[in-house]
């Protein structure tokens, strides 16, 4: 961190140190840090909200005045709002003098994900934006759920000056055909890496309520579990017991060869392709969105691979959003930074911090 502190010294220095505090701080999770030395604790409180207060969800208030509000997106996790590192990332931001929102999503809570977890989600930036009209107001949300969080920026009455996506998706063809098979497309050809299972169960557990055929349903339920409590478990009982919408499933998720996804997924029963299609985001057109967006990857990322974050990238406006990749994510938490890796998660920090002061152009350089 000797080479952080050392830009920090030479550009903007004050924002500058505070970035490097708030990548520390991230990184120590709840532990002690530099940036919790010299802030005061923020308070977390449950909040209701949307029409006839329909929604939950927990609002964190820094200490000092917020320059920004953020809704913050769980990603898919039990725990949900009370995720340990979801709370801890959350405060994090509070310190950073953002007043951060997190609303409760069940179905991802369920590791379920579904275009109308947009419309929450749109409540919660409609209702923080309220508190202070005026001030720079974000999204930011964490690995499948960027695509909900993003299809929320086109509800009515939604306007976001930022959003940050960690891990996130773009292109679902693409990010179905790798956590099924392992390839991904680079340079015009086919890149094995071996993925997480976890992302391939992750999409059965999300679809199987969708079919019509409740058997098949609850078995392809069973599957996913039994699959994501132990990657090696025999399945084969639950396999044979699968109707014809349910074979179509399994036989997308057991399939090895990319070039046949397309097919396997046109084969699917209708109401899990439209699905499919209304959480694409290849399929929306993302040129017109006013945020800028702040796109923090893992390299190597083995249930999101990277190229979905740089394809988002361009899909936008030029020059409407950045890339960051490092190593050392463990898809979308730390684990262990290089120096190459820390600063480019300084740099993203910067430029999110610039964004909170609203001192950022879309065309501007990145920061020294």
């Amino acid at each position: 961190m000797l080479v952080l502190a050392g830009i920090a010294a030479a550009c903007s220095p004050a924002r500058s140190l505070e970035a490097v505090r708030v990548l520390r701080d991230i990184e120590a999770g709840s532990r002690p840090s530099g940036l919790k030395a010299v802030t005061p604790t923020p308070a977390r409180t449950f909040v209701r909200f949307g029409d006839g207060d329909a929604r939950e969800g927990d609002l964190y208030l820094p200490g000092d005045p917020a320059k920004a509000g953020v809704v913050l997106v769980p990603g898919l996790t039990p725990r949900g709002r009370d995720d340990a590192r979801l709370v801890d990332f959350a405060k994090t931001l509070a310190r950073a003098r953002f007043e951060v929102l997190v609303p409760d999503l069940p179905r991802l809570r369920a590791l379920r994900v579904a275009a109308d977890d947009a419309v929450p989600i749109a409540d919660a930036v409609r209702f923080l934006g309220e508190r202070a009209p005026g001030r720079p107001l974000g999204i930011a949300a964490v690995s499948f759920a960027v695509g909900p969080a993003v299809i929320a920026l086109g509800e009515p009455g939604v306007h976001a000056d930022f959003f940050l996506g960690i891990g996130g998706y773009w292109d679902l063809e693409a990010l179905i055909t790798y956590v099924t098979t392992g390839f991904y497309r680079h340079d015009n050809g086919w890149v094995f890496r071996q993925p997480k299972a976890y992302g391939k169960w992750v999409f059965v557990l999300s679809n199987a309520a969708r079919l019509g055929d409740a058997r098949d349903a609850a078995i392809l339920t069973g599957i996913a579990k039994r699959k994501l409590e132990d990657k090696d478990a025999d399945i084969a009982d639950l396999a044979g017991a699968l109707g014809p919408d349910g074979r179509a499933v399994y036989a997308l998720v057991s399939n090895v060869d990319p070039e046949r996804v397309p097919g396997l997924l046109a084969a699917l029963p209708p109401q899990l392709g439209e699905e499919i299609g209304r959480l694409d985001l290849k399929r929306r057109d993302l040129t017109r969105a006013p945020a800028f967006f702040v796109l923090v990857h893992d390299r190597s990322d083995r249930i999101i691979p990277a190229e979905q974050s740089q394809a988002f990238s361009a899909a936008v406006a030029p020059g409407q959003a950045r890339v960051y990749l490092a190593g050392g994510l463990d898809h979308a938490q730390i684990k262990e930074l290089g120096i190459g890796d820390a600063l480019s998660l300084f740099e993203a920090i910067h430029t999110l911090l610039r964004l909170r002061d609203a001192d950022l152009r879309a065309d501007a350089p990145s920061p020294p």
